[in-house]
């Protein structure tokens, strides 16, 4: 009765199938969620440079216009950008990869980075006495299901991007009222 219980072969593609359904519905869910974030990190960059390209057809900006590219930013990013942040930032390129800030804002309102502080810059936007604008945006991305509970790994990743581009028109852009 025992050698018969080995023989039969009844039921081998249930077990077969208990076993590899679990690992191909976890490749399945893997591919999507890897799939999401590529789709939020091409949003991210799309963002970032949509709105250094806005800015840079100025020759002067204010804090309503600077505050107004949170609208651009959350229009670009749509549907997956409720929680980010963002930074602007203009500079004036004073030595090879050396800037100094002139203004800054970010998605609150305030100063991120300090009037007259020292930046890199990179070395291809270096001409003298030019006038870079620098976007910076990161995007917290939780991942939806990707293996809960089976590790102590971060269920969020960030995205982030930064673009710098020149100004198009004049010398400089200028803001009337970021100083204060």
């Amino acid at each position: 009765m025992l050698g018969a219980f080995f023989r039969d072969r009844r039921g081998t593609g249930a077990v077969e199938f208990a076993i590899i359904a679990p690992l191909l519905i976890m490749t399945y869910i893997g591919a999507f969620e890897l799939s999401l974030g590529f789709n939020v990190a091409r949003k991210v960059a799309r963002a970032s440079s949509t709105v250094a390209d806005i800015v840079t057809q100025q020759t002067e900006v204010n804090k309503v216009f600077l505050d107004g590219m949170n609208d651009v930013a959350a229009s670009v990013m749509a549907p997956y950008g409720g929680n980010y942040s963002m930074k602007i930032t203009g500079i004036k390129v004073t030595a090879d990869g050396v800037g100094v800030v002139m203004w800054s804002r970010d998605e609150k309102g305030t100063i991120p980075y300090d009037v007259a502080s020292i930046v890199a810059i990179p070395q291809e936007l270096s001409t003298l006495n030019s006038f870079v604008v620098r976007t910076e945006m990161l995007v917290p991305h939780e991942l939806l299901l990707f293996a809960p509970n089976l590790s102590s790994t971060a269920q969020t990743i960030n995205l982030e991007k930064t673009y710098y581009y020149r100004q198009r028109i004049g010398e400089e852009i200028t803001c009337l009222d970021c100083g204060a």
